[in-house]
């Protein structure tokens, strides 16, 4: 007797091989030969400030608890990317803000990941933790706990940020020189 409340994995029939007309090996069903294609997670975020400060959020999941970032995460089904950076400041420090332009994208193949960070200002300075923060705060460049900062790309989204500063209009930054993304071996 199996135990019918136990969740089902859909994909536990599906086999790893390489499908016809492919160069790699992805998950297939082998009754009607479906291919479940796994992509790179999109993140989007946003370096956002009031006056001269920046936003940034304390972490309150893994990984990286405990740690200040950008307001960031995935990106949801039927969702544009600007609506999730809006979302995403929303959801992490209850901020309201207005994209100005993308900012950066960066490529972190090592775990399978591509972000796309936008500039943008904030609509009041009125922020609080979401559910997905300890705290959040606006920080003058030299007061940003560099020595806490979650992820590397968040210090490269705001060296970037601040070497546009000013800039109207920009072409969108990239990992900066050597850092792939990849995996270190």
């Amino acid at each position: 007797m199996t135990d019918s409340s136990a969740p089902v994995d859909p994909l536990a029939a599906f086999v790893r091989r390489v499908p016809e007309g492919d160069d790699r090996e992805r998950l297939v069903c082998p009754d009607c030969g479906f291919v479940n294609y796994e992509n790179p997670k999109i993140v989007v975020g946003s370096v956002t400030l009031w006056e001269s400060r920046i936003l940034l959020a304390r972490r309150a999941i893994h990984p990286r608890r405990g740690y200040w970032t950008l307001p960031a995460g995935y990106l949801e089904q039927h969702e544009s990317a600007e609506q999730g950076a809006l979302r995403e400041a929303w959801e992490e420090a209850r901020a309201r803000i207005e994209i100005d332009q993308l900012l950066a994208v960066y490529s972190i193949p090592r775990i399978s990941q591509v972000q796309l960070i936008y500039r943008a200002r904030l609509l009041s300075p009125d922020v609080s933790p979401g559910e997905e923060s300890l705290e959040v705060g606006l920080f003058d460049w030299d007061e940003i706990p560099w020595d806490e900062i979650a992820f590397p790309s968040v210090r490269w989204a705001l060296d970037h940020h601040r070497e546009l500063s000013g800039e109207p209009v920009f072409a969108p930054r990239s990992n900066p020189p050597g850092e792939t993304g990849a995996m270190r071996v």
